[in-house]
């Protein structure tokens, strides 16, 4: 299915939480220009063009110095788009690419130039790469110390809990684990996510909580698994904003309002500060 997606909202609101110096985003997407970046022919969804200069008004609102780019399924296996965002971004971007077990070394280490630090294994969207090549592109991955994120339904994590500690790289959880909010915080997949994350065997980013709910503008069914998910690692979570928002089917969040569920999760700014600064330092090598 080739769907069209709706633009984000280009009004940006400014948070009302004060954040601190450093604030890093730790998940976005650029689209296009679609006439010079092509989009794989198998998609899920056909997204508007998403500029690096429209994302740079983001930041500017919501008080960002640091950013990292997500590959998005879209573009399959090829990177030019998110490298050359990357580029034009500056030395506070990093990047999560999508690879396969074909990139070589030489690749590899120009990607870790550029700043990639991790591979991303989408199993929602058509474009992603396929699970069975997880196991060789960790071990390709780990001399230099990247990590492999999922974007997957959490619904099953708890099948999948096994083969992540097996892993030889850290393993990121996109978007709180991506379980729909009504199955609740009991389901066996979010008691999964926490056992991961309280044992140290993976990361969470505290992300497009638009997507499990139902409850818009202020999420209230997700908090209780964020919170949570706070509470049993704070050291392990990162806040992202999921900007443009490809493929929403509900109605389009405001990027202000997403910065300020920081604020509801957690009333502590030691804590904020772990998740919006010191966090990301440490997992996408920021000095």
């Amino acid at each position: 299915m080739d769907k069209p997606c709706p633009p984000p909202d280009p009004d940006p609101r400014t948070p009302l939480l004060a954040v601190p110096a450093g604030t890093c985003d730790c998940h976005f997407h650029i689209f296009g220009p679609a006439a010079r970046f092509s989009y794989a022919a198998r998609r899920s969804y056909t997204p508007p063009d998403a500029s690096v200069e429209a994302y740079r008004r983001v930041m500017a609102a919501l008080g960002l110095q640091r950013c990292v780019i997500v590959q998005p399924s879209v573009y399959g296996t090829d990177n030019t788009c998110t490298l050359d965002a990357m580029a034009r971004l500056g030395a506070g971007c990093r990047g999560v690419a999508v690879i396969d077990e074909t990139f070589g070394e030489a690749a590899l280490n120009d990607m870790h130039q550029a700043g990639i630090r991790g591979v991303r294994f989408n199993v929602l969207y058509a474009g992603g790469v396929e699970m069975g090549a997880i196991r060789a592109v960790a071990e390709r991955i780990a001399p230099l110390g990247w990590h492999i994120q999922f974007l997957l339904d959490g619904r099953g994590l708890a099948e999948l809990a096994d083969d992540f500690g097996r892993l030889a790289v850290p393993v990121v959880i996109d978007h709180l684990g991506h379980a729909p909010a009504e199955v609740g915080i009991g389901h066996r997949g979010n008691r999964a996510l926490l056992a991961l994350l309280g044992e140290g065997r993976c990361w969470v980013k505290l992300s497009a909580a638009y997507r499990l709910s139902r409850r818009a503008p202020g999420y209230e069914d997700v908090a209780p698994l964020a919170r949570a998910l706070i509470a049993a690692a704070p050291e392990r979570v990162v806040w992202g904003s999921d900007w443009p928002h490809p493929a929403v089917s509900g109605a389009m969040p405001n990027d202000g309002d997403l910065l300020d569920l920081m604020g509801a999760w957690t009333d502590d700014a030691t804590v904020r500060h772990k998740i919006l600064v010191d966090n990301p330092a440490v997992l996408y090598g920021f000095s």
